[in-house]
């Protein structure tokens, strides 16, 4: 914060406390003459009873001299706070602890002034009298007892400011100023003042220290219970403020945390049960945006998906039988391609195929569960169940064909297979990943090796057609049969009948002649033959 911003929120902050300190003093220094007057005059609420009275002089002199010494206290103990403020210096322990004893220190300058306020009148007094002393001074202090109360709440107010930079690296831990302390405060203002003062009010009649009530109404209990009203819904206002303010940011900052926006922060000036709330709250959202960093994390290693039933089933070797539709593309050459350019251009082109593959794999509900070297390895059906993954997985091939050859100038070989697998956790307890195992992986495997020499770089299964929905089964044709590496049945081979459009140049003879030809190798890898596979 500039030490211009500073200075004109520390001026605003000093103005309007004073203002406060000024009106409260002044309320309570009027009440306190209405009762000083009216106990000594018989209750009589009369302007020559009370502004005429003998002793006006003297009571309002102790008020006047009380509340300009309390300002002058107030601004003379803040003001080494409000110099720092501005000055935008750090806060080391002591400064720490001297904030925190703003609101002590003014309470100490309210007593302080209005034990000078009952010095002056001693001094100014037509009657000095030792009774008539004591009266005025168990009436300010009484006056005394309220505005310190107020004065403790407003400058509690007015340093929160201060609090929240001074606490800002080191918040409270620790409760200081409690809403116990608070509580007591509206008690003693609206309850223990007021019946103290009733109870004096009858002690000094009994013993004669006081005159009797001369007339019908005793206006002296009247404006006690006045006094008692106002002075209550004042100090309830501030408490209530107190303790709503910190509510409502709390408030505030939780309806935005469930929007899932961990960045939010409250600041932290309260140094009652609600600072350490505060920064209770600030440790648990900073908590919950370091989990969601690391679930993120997790979730680009192993996809949204997996991490969230990680999350959900918890730690554990784990996993379920199920029917799917897998997806294998790999590109051809890659190594020639890598051993041609640039190893950050070769990064770059895995990038963007990668990109391609997982942005079509999501969009028909899929789960790219490997990407390994120049290949990736898709799910159709798990870890979330599709009620037609042959369907997903088919259309998903023949969308992923269109956008690698626009976008792409490389070749690949791209698999479809579909049947039963084992989908979960292999691996140890303390190191495992979420994988598929059974031979419709294998089998897609076979099939994009087949189809890299096929010329249609894309071919599927007779399993995965059988079990698709007839519009998406509409979209393939047959193009013969093949026995493939390791499997003792021979598989149907299907390919996407629009290849044609996509590639004139290419005939379904030609697709089926690549397909029947004899095993070879392909950009130096063996192909469908028992030799090593990529």
């Amino acid at each position: 914060m500039p030490r211009v911003q500073r200075a004109r929120m520390s001026r605003r902050a000093t103005a309007a406390a004073a203002i406060a300190l000024i009106g409260t003093n002044c309320a309570i220094g009027i009440e306190t003459f209405l009762l000083v007057q009216l106990a000594y005059n018989g209750s009589q609420l009369t302007f020559e009873s009370t502004v005429g009275a003998p002793n006006f002089p003297a009571v309002v002199t102790g008020i006047i001299v009380g509340t300009i010494t309390n300002m002058l206290l107030g601004v003379l103990l803040i003001k080494p706070q409000v110099d720092w403020f501005v000055s935008g210096l750090p806060a080391d322990h002591a400064r720490r602890k001297a904030i925190r004893h703003i609101p002590r220190n003014q309470v100490i300058a309210t007593l302080a002034a209005w034990t000078t306020a009952v010095g002056s009148y001693a001094v100014v007094a037509d009657d000095p009298s030792s009774s008539r002393t004591a009266g005025v001074a168990a009436a300010f202090l009484l006056a005394a007892m309220s505005s310190s109360c107020i004065t403790y709440l407003f400058a509690e107010r007015a340093a929160r400011p201060l609090a929240v930079v001074a606490f800002r690296d080191f918040p409270a831990r620790h409760v200081f100023h409690g809403v116990r302390t608070r509580m007591i405060a509206v008690w003693l203002v609206s309850s223990a003042v007021p019946m103290l003062g009733l109870l004096l009010l009858n002690l000094g009649r009994w013993l004669d220290m006081l005159p009797p009530v001369s007339g019908p109404v005793d206006w002296t209990i009247v404006v006690l219970g006045v006094v008692a009203l106002t002075a209550g819904i004042r100090v309830i206002t501030l408490v209530g403020r107190s303790i709503a303010d910190p509510l409502s940011d709390l408030h505030h900052a939780v309806t935005r945390v469930d929007a899932a926006d961990y960045t939010v922060r409250v600041p932290v000036y309260d140094s009652s049960e609600l600072g350490v709330l505060q920064h209770g709250f600030n440790t648990m959202v900073t908590g919950l945006e370091e989990r969601e960093r690391m679930r993120r994390l997790f979730a680009r290693h192993v996809g949204d998906t997996v991490a969230a039933q990680a999350l959900e089933h918890g730690e554990g070797m784990h996993g379920v039988n199920a029917a799917v539709g897998v997806l294998f593309v790999d590109i051809i050459d890659s190594t020639g391609i890598a051993a041609r350019q640039d190893p950050g251009a070769t990064a770059d082109l895995l990038n963007d195929f990668f990109t391609i593959v997982a942005d079509v794999v999501d969009s028909h509900h899929g789960f790219v569960n490997k990407f390994e070297g120049d290949s990736a390895l898709a799910i159709f059906g798990a870890p979330v169940e599709l009620d037609d993954p042959a369907t997903a997985v088919l259309s998903a091939a023949r969308e992923l064909a269109d956008r690698l050859g626009a976008e792409l100038d490389i070749g690949w070989g791209m698999g479809i297979s579909y049947g039963t697998v084992f989908a979960g956790n292999i691996g140890a307890e303390t190191r495992y990943e979420y994988t598929v195992i059974g031979d419709a992986v294998n089998e897609s495997a076979r099939l994009s090796d087949l189809a890299k020499q096929s010329g249609t770089f894309v071919v599927a299964s007779g399993a995965a057609l059988a079990c698709a929905a007839e519009g998406e089964a509409g979209e393939w044709i047959p193009v013969g049969t093949r026995s493939l590496r390791g499997r003792t049945e021979p598989t149907q081979v299907f390919a996407p009948r629009s290849i044609a459009r996509r590639a004139p140049g290419i005939s379904m003879g030609s697709v089926v002649a690549g397909l029947l030809r004899p095993a070879r190798r392909v950009t130096g890898q063996f192909i469908d033959g028992g030799g090593p596979r990529p």
